[in-house]
């Protein structure tokens, strides 16, 4: 095992650390970002490595509100320390709160119902599709809504999409007919996440050293299908009036990375 696995897995096994004792308290606490995708993709973990992908340092974990009473006395109970400040709530806005254990240089994101970047995400009823992480759809959406997307990101992408198939249901697969459906409400979202989709694609070349022509096929496969339901579901009246308007007018959230 290389230090960077070691390392990933000191994570992982701290959010299943928080996650199981939240679930003692009937807290229903889900994983999101990198880590939840390498939990995901055991067959081809091996990828993180050849494409030189290297572990955050945070974690990134979302529940209802309802639970909001409860996650502070659970997150004290584990030796971590909220963060509060007038300037963080500001930043952060009621739906997320971040905890740091200060002794082991780690720091938690909560989210509340939904995860609001350069477009939103809604949980609503969608937090037990899977354990301990959010679904499939909902973990490449996360990437996929990012404007600014970075390497990381794209990394996470190839390998997710290597990893599962892409169908019509939630276990263990990309629910495209979930996200084709979702999408034809907003064109925004839509148009980021089509454009995110044809980077991952360009970038499947660049990578060409550290993975197969069968990766590489296999990935593009998924991303082409995905491209054409996006396109052939139907799309709502609000959709096409905002198409109309384009890119003249900005069509996503500004976002800046909190500084911790």
């Amino acid at each position: 095992m290389t230090s960077s696995q070691e390392e990933a897995n000191q994570f992982i096994n701290e959010a299943l650390r928080i996650i199981n004792h939240a679930q003692e308290s009937n807290v229903l606490l889900r994983l999101m970002g990198g880590f939840a995708i390498r939990i995901h993709c055991p067959k081809h973990d091996y990828l993180y490595d050849k494409l030189g992908r290297k572990p955050a340092y945070d974690l990134d974990l979302v529940a209802y509100t309802k639970s909001r009473p409860q996650i502070k006395k659970i997150f004290i109970d584990l030796g971590y320390a909220p963060m509060a400040s007038m300037a963080l709530m500001f930043a952060t806005g009621r739906n997320r709160q971040i905890y740091t254990d200060e002794a082991h240089n780690r720091s938690v994101d909560v989210f509340f119902d939904r995860l609001e970047m350069c477009h939103t995400i809604e949980f609503k009823n969608r937090l037990e599709l899977d354990n301990p992480t959010i679904s499939l759809s909902d973990l490449l959406l996360q990437k996929l809504q990012i404007c600014k997307i970075n390497e990381k990101d794209i990394k996470d992408m190839i390998i997710l999409l290597r990893e599962h198939e892409i169908g019509d249901v939630e276990k263990e697969t990309v629910n495209l007919r979930y996200i084709a459906k979702l999408l034809s409400t907003d064109w925004g979202f839509w148009y980021t996440v089509t454009l995110n989709l044809n980077k991952v694609k360009e970038f499947l070349g660049e990578y060409a050293q550290a993975i197969t022509s069968e990766d590489q096929k296999d990935v593009a496969d998924k991303i082409a299908r995905m491209l054409k339901a996006l396109e052939d579901e139907p799309k709502s009246l609000t959709w096409k009036m905002r198409a109309k308007i384009g890119t003249s007018k900005r069509w996503y959230t500004e976002v800046e990375e909190l500084v911790r």
